[in-house]
């Protein structure tokens, strides 16, 4: 299956971006409206304060309720979160999957495993629906089952975004969903100047997600950017 109807050639990859220029940048009023237009899960506001007084910056609630759309559209039972974002997103996602859904969530920091807990269990979500694993990515992502999950949620160290989205694709099923969380980047991804590492690292998943055949896929400019790419 090809990803990119067209052909995938060098001029639309993520390194030569924002050639398109038909269309206006949303004005900031009509970005807020759109960031702030669906409502969001009971416990997402107060998990933002905690998530903010240990430094995390949650998903913004436009892209948060894009998870949710995302996660009821494919009937997602199975859901594995990299990086907690003190809860918001896991929120985000339960408010999207049936009342077997489960969310598999991986942090290195207990902290922030701890404010999602409160949040679940404030939220009224039962204990079993979550699986919290305080631990370095890399090392818990391997010991998952192979084609187990319908959606992936990258949202850990930029630098390891590559290796992430390698593993992600190992873990989805056909038909899953890879949700990138960031890749806009504070808006340096399409600034050609900008080669700090994040940037770099960021930029080079993009368009390694681009132009994998396998991968059918979209930008989505909402809160700091969603990539999401469904697996062939």
């Amino acid at each position: 299956m090809n990803a990119n109807p067209g052909g995938n050639s060098s001029s639309r990859t993520a390194s030569n971006r924002g050639r398109s220029g038909n269309q206006a940048a949303p004005r900031a009023a009509s970005w807020s409206f759109a960031e702030d237009f669906a409502a969001e899960p009971d416990g997402a506001a107060d998990a933002r304060v905690e998530a903010g007084e240990l430094g995390v910056t949650p998903v913004s609630r436009g892209a948060a309720s894009l998870l949710t759309v995302l996660a009821k559209s494919i009937g997602a039972r199975a859901v594995v979160e990299i990086g907690t974002g003190g809860g918001v997103s896991g929120l985000a996602f339960f408010a999207g999957m049936g009342e077997q859904g489960i969310l598999t969530s991986v942090d290195p920091e207990h902290d922030h495993q701890t404010a999602a807990r409160n949040a679940f269990t404030s939220a009224g979500i039962a204990n079993r629906r979550f699986r919290l694993i305080a631990g370095q990515p890399l090392d818990v992502l391997p010991k998952l089952s192979d084609g187990a999950y319908d959606l992936v949620w990258i949202n850990g160290d930029k630098l390891e975004y590559g290796e992430f989205v390698a593993e992600a694709m190992r873990l989805l099923r056909h038909g899953g969903l890879l949700v990138l969380h960031n890749a806009l980047w504070g808006n340096k991804v399409a600034d050609p100047n900008n080669t700090e590492d994040e940037t770099i690292v960021i930029r080079e998943a993009l368009t390694g997600i681009q132009t994998d055949e396998d991968l059918t896929v979209s930008l989505v400019p909402v809160g700091d950017g969603l990539l999401v790419a469904v697996k062939a």
